[in-house]
């Protein structure tokens, strides 16, 4: 879909929630907490600003929010964000996005509740590749804790048979953050109604429908990194989806992706045994912070997309 669709799209719910507001309101309510937003640009990789919230009104909205600490401009009856604090974007596929709880949204930010816990990230960033991103990791423990849309589901790790120890090392990880974890054997199958963690080398996961997706490349998963020669290469992308570096033994992938409407699948995977235990020891809040998605190598955490020169 081109930017402008999405614009048209998103200016339609922002007109609809307005009727529905004048005739119904979402009304004041008790309100909420615990509540940060966060703009970034570039995929992350420049923080502009953020804010927590230990309390907000029962009728905010992600627009709201945005609006009460930002200067913010709008287009398409204000449904459209054109810039924050003045940084806009451009008609070269460069755009404002945001996720709640690390999934992007799919309606305008003026149609978006804002619930207990929500974790709301705006980024500016080049859309060349792809102009959807359907999730990311930068909010974790999100969206394990608070879950989507206010409802928490539950969580799954599936377990590849030679990654007992990885297993073990993401199960300990959402455990610590507060998230009630179920254990199954890889490819099991957990349903669509829950949250589901795939660990395990990447030529024992590419089957599944997540990293079918990744392996199509940005514009189907949102994931700026590729693997190559059955599995025993991780290819990392800049944002128009060009290889910029390729690493070998030892590199693993934190990423998560969608398809549609289904909840996101995250995966923790590597080129073989030790880059997937180090995917997996670097499942905490401080690593992943604001990274859309997360290459491990024996050169560090490296995020992707990976700019040209990196």
């Amino acid at each position: 879909m081109s930017r402008w669709a999405r614009s048209a799209l998103t200016a339609v719910a922002a007109t609809l929630v307005a009727v529905a507001a004048a005739g119904c309101g979402l009304g004041p309510g008790p309100g909420t907490g615990d509540v940060t937003l966060t703009v970034t640009r570039g995929f992350g990789s420049k923080r502009l600003g953020a804010v927590a919230a230990p309390h907000v009104p029962g009728s905010e909205t992600v627009m709201r929010m945005l609006e009460r600490s930002f200067n913010v401009q709008t287009r398409y009856g204000g449904g459209f964000v054109e810039s924050i604090d003045g940084l806009s974007g451009s008609s070269s596929r460069l755009d404002w996005f945001y996720y709640v709880n690390g999934i992007e949204a799919t309606v305008g930010a003026a149609s978006t509740a804002v619930h207990r816990g929500d974790r709301i990230w705006w980024d500016l960033h080049d859309w060349s590749a792809t102009n959807s991103v359907p999730a990311v990791v930068g909010s974790f423990p999100e969206p394990f804790l608070h879950g989507m849309g206010g409802r928490r589901y539950p969580t799954t790790v599936q377990c590849a048979a030679d990654s007992s120890s990885a297993c073990a090392t993401v199960t300990n990880a959402l455990s610590k953050e507060g998230v009630p974890v179920a254990s199954q054997t890889f490819g099991t199958g957990s349903g669509t109604d829950s949250l589901n963690v795939l660990v395990g080398p990447w030529r024992e996961l590419q089957q599944v429908l997540a990293a079918e997706l990744i392996d199509r490349g940005p514009a189907s998963s949102g994931v700026y990194a590729r693997f190559t020669s059955g599995g025993r290469q991780l290819q990392l992308l800049d944002p128009r989806g060009g290889v910029v570096r390729t690493l070998g033994a030892g590199a693993g992938l934190v990423a998560a992706t969608a398809d549609h409407a289904a909840t996101p699948t995250w995966i923790v995977t590597g080129t073989d045994s030790a880059g997937v235990l180090a995917a997996a020891q670097a499942l905490t809040p401080t690593r992943l912070h604001d990274r859309f998605a997360l290459v491990v190598s024996g050169r560090g955490d490296l995020p992707v997309p990976l700019q040209a020169g990196s």
